[in-house]
């Protein structure tokens, strides 16, 4: 049993299933109680591992699928299982018959049985072999799956579980000393620092020729400009156009169309004004016609405005 990794003192949980021999079982396990001195060897059937009181983590080795004419199949239900009751470092060996084509749903490739293994929280997993099935064990495999093919293998992994309980927590080890005080900067070049220093005493007034802004102005930049030229050349209209004043219109542009607006609805009004035929309404009753519309107001001066009622803007 040195090739399983049996040690002095250890629990070993031992898994079978049918169709095994009750010898086999029986030969192996005390086998593996004469590995070493100590060693407690209990026996579980794969179908009852799921009902048994095993304790969490309380088991340093799991063999499972080792006695010849085998034909264990683990599931994902067993191999967390197994994975529960092993302790923090605990070790699993298992071996399990495979289909080297993946042909079959009841069978897993050696590849799948691998991530299955990882998948219910084990680490370290690696293949030890993979050798083929004589013809009992061939027989056995499709009496208990229903396998067809002619692919199989019998393949063993070894796993172990991580050096910590699920759901497990400890303290940080953190450090809030002083840090180390920082290296001193390196000593500056003092003919570096000098080319890069400035002071009051570099400049010379006398030798510093100041430049009249006044002076880079010629008398083409004095001159006032003709409002037309300050028009981009799509502003204002164009040829069969309205004027339209552009977006943020700082020509001017956008103010003269404002009060040619305001001067058209200050005619609009006047033209609204009823005109006189005879030219003296605003005298009064006695000099305007029958059908004045001013008729019965009192006179008013040339040009005042007047604000004639809706029912008087009837024909008489």
């Amino acid at each position: 049993m040195s090739g399983l990794g049996v040690r002095a003192g250890e629990r070993v949980v031992l898994v079978w299933g049918l169709p095994s021999s009750l010898e086999a079982l029986k030969e192996l396990a005390q086998s593996v109680e004469a590995a070493g001195s100590g060693v407690r060897v209990s026996l579980e059937n794969v179908d009852r591992l799921l009902l048994s009181s095993h304790a969490p983590s309380s088991c340093d080795l799991v063999l499972s699928g080792l006695v010849p004419g085998s034909a264990l199949i683990h599931s994902s239900e067993i191999l967390a299982e197994i994975a529960r009751i092993m302790k923090p470092g605990g070790r699993l060996i298992l071996a399990e018959p495979v289909t080297t084509t993946g042909d079959d749903s009841k069978l897993k490739t050696a590849g799948k049985l691998l991530s299955a293994l990882k998948l219910s929280g084990l680490v370290d997993v690696s293949e030890v072999k993979n050798e083929p099935v004589n013809a009992e064990e061939t027989a056995s495999v499709k009496e208990v799956t229903g396998y067809q093919g002619n692919s199989l293998s019998r393949v063993q992994m070894s796993a172990s579980k991580p050096n910590f309980e699920v759901g497990s927590s400890t303290q940080l080890k953190l450090s809030f000393g002083k840090k180390a005080a920082q290296s001193e900067k390196p000593a500056l070049d003092p003919n570096a620092a000098k080319m890069w220093t400035l002071s009051a005493n570099d400049i010379d007034d006398d030798d510093v020729d100041l430049l009249d802004s006044d002076a880079l102005l010629d008398a083409e930049d004095l001159r006032k400009p003709d409002p037309a030229s300050l028009k981009a050349a799509s502003c204002g209209d164009g040829a069969g156009q309205k004027k339209k004043a552009c977006k943020n219109c700082s020509c001017g542009l956008a103010e003269e169309l404002e009060q040619e607006s305001k001067s058209s609805k200050k005619n609009i009004k006047k033209d609204t004004q009823p005109k006189s035929a005879c030219g003296s309404c605003y005298l009064g009753d006695a000099f305007r016609c029958a059908s004045c519309p001013y008729m019965g107001m009192p006179a008013f001066k040339p040009g005042e405005k007047i604000l004639l009622q809706e029912n008087q803007l009837n024909d008489a």
